[in-house]
């Protein structure tokens, strides 16, 4: 074995003991609660030192939030890389759903955390923290992809929020649903409504037989 098959190799093998990791801190705390969970319990399960653990999180939240360290640069990246002629909330759609495809593939799992975020509310400021993180990323690249100019305008800052805020109503919706609907899909209709300029939706038609309402008595 050469010396990159052998780094591969390594790296192969640190990221499934951090997916291990985050797999055992989200089914003991699903299990017996944030409090009662402990480093030494979530290493334990999966049979590496606290050391270890450490090694890959500082703290027992970190690795229920979990992610990718490198997401955000990755996004970052995929948006540079969508080509300047394509609409910037566009191409923050397509950047995203693959996020959301990565998502759908780990749909269990994925369940489970926002399943322990919802139990767990003390978890939401890192969770935001992460989240900032992203956009900040995301709209240094959209300020690159616009022009130097856009990002005194705040265009960059808008664009990006709402592109962000779109994937967490998605997100929510996918999350009350169980997971059932494709989240890209759920993604792909936001971000239709979106581009229509958000109408109101209309209220459903009356049932044939049955009255409708009453006109206000003047």
């Amino acid at each position: 074995m050469d010396s990159s098959e052998e780094l591969g190799r390594r790296d192969r093998k640190k990221l499934e003991t951090r997916a291990a990791l985050e797999r055992a801190a989200l089914r003991l705390v699903a299990e017996r609660g944030l409090a009662d969970v402990t480093v030494e319990d979530i290493a334990g399960a999966v049979d590496v030192s606290s050391r270890t653990f450490f090694n890959y999180f500082p703290t027992k939240e970190d690795a229920l939030i979990g992610g990718d360290p490198a997401a955000a640069a990755d996004l970052r990246r995929k948006l540079v890389a969508v080509p300047s002629a394509v609409p910037t909330l566009e191409a923050l759609r397509l950047v995203l759903r693959d996020a959301a495809v990565n998502i759908q593939e780990q749909r269990e799992q994925w369940l489970l955390r926002l399943g322990v975020f919802e139990q767990n509310p003390s978890l939401l400021p890192r969770l935001v923290a992460g989240g900032a993180e992203t956009e900040r990323s995301l709209t240094a690249a959209v300020a690159e992809r616009s022009g130097a100019g856009s990002a005194a305008d705040g265009h960059a800052e808008l664009v990006t929020a709402v592109a962000l805020t779109a994937f967490r109503v998605a997100m929510m919706r996918w999350s009350a649903a169980r997971g059932e609907p494709l989240l890209a899909d759920l993604l792909d209709d936001v971000f239709s409504r979106l581009s229509a300029g958000l109408p109101d939706p209309r209220p459903p038609a009356p049932s044939a037989g049955l009255p409708g309402p009453r006109p206000p008595v003047l």
